[in-house]
């Protein structure tokens, strides 16, 4: 677990450069999780470290396989400054901390909710998992060790989400490409929904 984890951290101090800070928080019955800040110009990043520890196991498998099973970190990108982001970590602690807890697989596609704001005033309470691999490269392990996965989220008002249940998260995220919205505002309205 150890040895994933300092790989993991690695990955994203080549990627994102060095973190300027970093939270831990654990949760009762769960593995610590850190989350880590890396700033550059305009932009902050939040990365977690710790989600990736142990295979996310599938909920309907009788016993969890402790090497099996896809691994992943989850990373929020927004532009600094606009609004107290740094408050979001312990929302992102508790996403991370989901596969642990409730015993789900994170994976594209997937809406996450925390049931409050993500940080002060934000106008979100989930985020939408998008595809990895744009931002972040995968980390190979060693076999039979699965691959860690660079999860980015995407904030989602609460209508963006009641709408992406109904019509799924290709067709959000083409009336988000298609109204041109900046996904990194922590303050942005709803996209159009009609």
């Amino acid at each position: 677990m150890a040895e994933v984890l300092a790989l993991v951290e690695a990955r994203l101090r080549i990627t994102l450069g060095e973190p300027d800070a970093r939270a831990a928080v654990t949760f009762l019955g769960t593995d610590r999780i850190e989350v880590l800040r890396f700033t550059e110009g305009d932009v902050v990043r939040y990365a977690t470290l710790g989600m990736s520890a142990s295979p996310m196991a599938d909920p309907t498998a009788a016993l969890a396989d402790p090497v099996k099973g896809p691994r992943a970190e989850l990373v929020l990108t927004v532009r600094a400054g606009l609004a107290d982001t740094d408050k979001v970590l312990r929302p992102l602690a508790v996403l991370a901390a989901s596969p642990q807890v409730e015993g789900i697989v994170v994976a594209p596609g997937a809406s996450l909710d925390v049931g409050e704001p993500l940080w002060p005033a934000a106008p979100f309470t989930s985020a939408l998992v998008a595809e990895p691999g744009g931002l972040v490269e995968d980390l190979d392990l060693d076999d039979p060790l699965d691959p860690v996965r660079f999860l980015p989220l995407l904030p989602m008002t609460p209508n963006e989400a009641a709408w992406k249940r109904v019509h799924g998260a290709a067709a959000l995220q083409e009336k988000w490409l298609d109204s041109g919205t900046d996904l990194r505002d922590p303050l942005r309205k709803s996209v159009p929904l009609d």
